[in-house]
């Protein structure tokens, strides 16, 4: 059961093991994983690829593969000696070929609360951990008091190690409140035997006996409120209430000491009196960490602000609990105002791998607990912002997963025609056009539109100008790029005629990707005036380093070089990755794809050997980013091979490059992959306009 102390067990063994690494017995490897899911699995196993194996950190699952393959025994070999723990699994499922290989130097020690028959087999051995024996409890006890210097009577000592049923988590969490507290044993033990710790018995989770979940509740019910007495006081029930939506394994401080998080913290402070109409001391970010501390102290969360990225961790039963104490209305209201305080920091620009991994995290823990809640009235943003992540990352695949998923749920929960039904169509169908399917992407589009224009009646609905203006980008991409400038020179004029200020973002963002498709319907002259106007409009409106501002740089440098000044385009793109890396790092889409165009216009001008030493080098950092079987990915092989060729390195490359353009030898190299300067990130709601890519629909 939770709270017998398997994890600290399996610590101590596997700590045990490691000291005897010198000896012969000893280990060479030790691997932890905390084995809450499936994926939490796989990242490990993943990790342990990375360092072990030097295997693709890009591609979790293969790296975990690897890593499984790795500790299997290999003749001629030196013997590697292995421990793998994994901790707390939750279902027996999540392990299914993920079992580490048997192995006479090897060993695998899993805890969980799970009896299930899957978990036992040929080579395992079951160790059931039961509670502690009265004589262990008692000792436990005496012990921590003593090492604060506090005794106590052995026959309180022994009544209260039966009143909390030998559990040692609750043994733990009761010393604690007697140290903090300076409280003695009998005072702790009539407060155990309190009405209000019955009442909490009613609400004691259902995996637990229930002689020993009445007292367990009690237990953490009673550390909260004593949290809730110390500085800063009143603060430790909301905080853990608000925890409790979240990742067991990690939330990040900053979503539980933000503006949101405070906010609810201001709102929600024990202690304040409900006849008081004055306005409650705003808490502030300081106190709203103490609160953390708090918390920590009283053995509630584990508190590791020198790891922000997953500072908070709290056990899954004490969020059981704690989630077990709200009514409905609560948790629905909480549940949103967490799902505001992952969306506050969440940045938009993802630099910080570690942050983006714990809010998806945090994301899909959230929507477990309380999916009905994040679409009740509509669907909270939060639900779309996972995909988009995926998408910009260049995981589109997952992206198609994420949205696919979404169109399901929303149907299900607000209706075929409801507008956040309609708007994760919407992106599904974009990032079905990002993974390479242009025709499935007008399709779907052409179909969106029509079930848009019905619900929403108004040709002049912002969501239909939307869908209007993503159905012309993936009809340019399919091919019909006369067919794109038509659609989008109707739509930039109901647009402006809407929207009424030529400075506004959408009208912006469609002036841009008119301009786009005229230059490759052809028009390299007239796309060149009309970005450098646009140029100057973006800069003013947006900042010299939005990111719409930089895409109309990269669209304008590429159209100069296309009307011929290809040295001109050489220079201007090294400037612009310079200013790209800064703004956005060195690993983003929109850097990589600076990258590439840099090293086609230096073929361009001339310099094939030049253009095949960086195209040679962003093929590896693409294939890291992105993985090898992304387009962008190919294009930049496809590219590489054409400039080989053209370098005089291989005969063959630049025949087989140009037969890729049309069927036919052109003469000309292949373009760079997506269209530069045109990425994903646009939408009403989500700042950008360009694509019509929503977090959800606007009012």
């Amino acid at each position: 059961m939770g709270g017998v102390g398997k994890t600290q067990l399996a610590a101590d063994y596997a700590h045990t093991a490691w000291k005897a690494s010198s000896d012969a017995e000893g280990l060479d490897v030790l691997v932890w994983v905390t084995a809450g899911s499936r994926q939490a699995i796989m990242e490990r196993y993943a990790q342990a690829g990375v360092e072990l194996c030097r295997a693709d950190p890009d591609d979790s699952e293969e790296a975990a593969r690897t890593f499984l393959a790795w500790l299997t025994p290999k003749p001629g070999q030196r013997p590697c000696r292995w421990l793998v723990v994994l901790d707390d699994v939750a279902d027996p499922t999540d392990l299914r070929g993920l079992w580490p290989p048997v192995s006479p130097h090897g060993s695998t020690l899993v805890t969980t609360r799970r009896r299930d028959a899957a978990l036992t087999g040929e080579g395992r051995r079951l160790v059931k951990v039961g509670l502690f024996t009265m004589a262990e409890a008692v000792n436990y006890l005496t012990r921590s008091l003593a090492a604060h210097g506090r005794t106590e009577p052995s026959d309180q000592l022994t009544a209260l190690a039966t009143e909390l049923g030998h559990l040692p988590l609750a043994l733990a969490q009761a010393a604690a409140y007697l140290i903090d507290s300076g409280e003695s044993a009998a005072r702790y033990r009539d407060l155990l035997a309190d009405e209000q710790a019955t009442a909490l018995a009613d609400l004691a989770p259902d995996a637990l006996p229930d002689e020993q979940a009445t007292t367990l509740a009690a237990t953490w019910s009673l550390s909260v409120a004593r949290a809730d007495t110390l500085r800063p006081a009143g603060l430790a029930r909301p905080m853990l209430q608000l925890a409790a939506l979240l990742d067991a394994n990690g939330i990040p401080q900053d979503v539980l000491t933000g503006e949101t998080a405070r906010a609810h913290l201001t709102a929600h402070r024990i202690g304040t009196s409900p006849g008081i109409t004055a306005e409650p001391a705003a808490v502030s970010h300081l106190d709203a960490v103490r609160a953390l501390r708090v918390l920590d102290r009283l053995s509630l969360i584990d508190h590791r602000p020198d790891i922000p990225q997953q500072a908070v961790r709290v056990h899954q039963l004490i969020q059981r609990t704690t989630r077990d104490t709200l009514t409905h209305e609560q948790q629905s209201q909480y549940a949103r105002t967490a799902a505001d305080a992952l969306l506050a920091a969440w940045p938009d620009i993802e630099r910080d791998n570690a942050l983006t991994q714990a809010l998806h995290a945090n994301t899909e823990a959230l929507t477990r607990y309380a999916e009905e809640a994040l679409h009740r009235p509509d669907a909270h943003e939060v639900l779309h912002r996972p995909g988009r992540s995926l998408g910009e990352s260049g995981q589109v695949i997952a992206a198609i997963n994420h949205f696919d998923h979404l169109v399901t749920t929303t149907r299900r929960y607000l209706g075929p025609d409801h507008p956040d039904t309609l708007a994760a169509r919407h992106n599904l169908a974009h990032w079905r056009g990002e993974a390479g399917d242009a025709a499935g992407a007008v399709a779907a589009l052409a179909e969106l539109l029509e079930d848009r224009t019905r619900v929403l009646g108004s040709p002049d609905h912002p969501n239909i100008l939307a869908t209007r203006h993503t159905l012309a980008r993936w009809r340019g991409e399919a091919g019909d790029a006369a067919g794109a400038v038509a659609a989008f020179a109707e739509l930039l004029e109901d647009r402006t005629r809407v929207l009424g200020s030529p400075d506004h973002p959408d009208i912006l963002a469609t002036r841009h990707t008119l301009v786009r498709w005229r230059g490759e319907a052809g028009d390299a002259t007239g796309a060149v005036a009309a970005l450098a106007e646009l140029l100057e409009d973006r800069t003013r409106v947006l900042g010299p380093d939005h990111l719409d501002t930089l895409a109309t740089r990269h669209n304008l440098i590429f159209e100069r070089g296309e009307a011929g000044d290809a040295v001109g385009a050489v220079a201007a793109f090294a400037e612009l990755l310079e200013d790209r890396t800064r703004v956005l790092g060195p690993d983003h889409l929109d850097t990589l794809v600076t990258r590439h165009s840099l090293a086609w216009w230096r073929g361009e001008a001339g310099d094939a050997a030049g253009a095949v030493a960086a195209l040679a080098e962003l093929l590896e950092d693409r294939t890291r980013v992105l993985g090898p079987d992304h387009l962008d990915t190919l294009a930049t092989r496809h590219s590489l091979a054409w400039w080989r060729g053209e370098a005089g390195g291989c005969g063959q490359c630049c025949g087989c490059a140009r037969r890729a353009v049309g069927g036919q030898d052109t003469g000309a190299g292949p373009r760079p992959p997506r269209h530069p300067g045109d990425p994903p990130h646009f939408g009403p709601v989500a700042g950008g306009g360009g694509d019509g890519i929503v977090g959800k629909p606007t009012d």
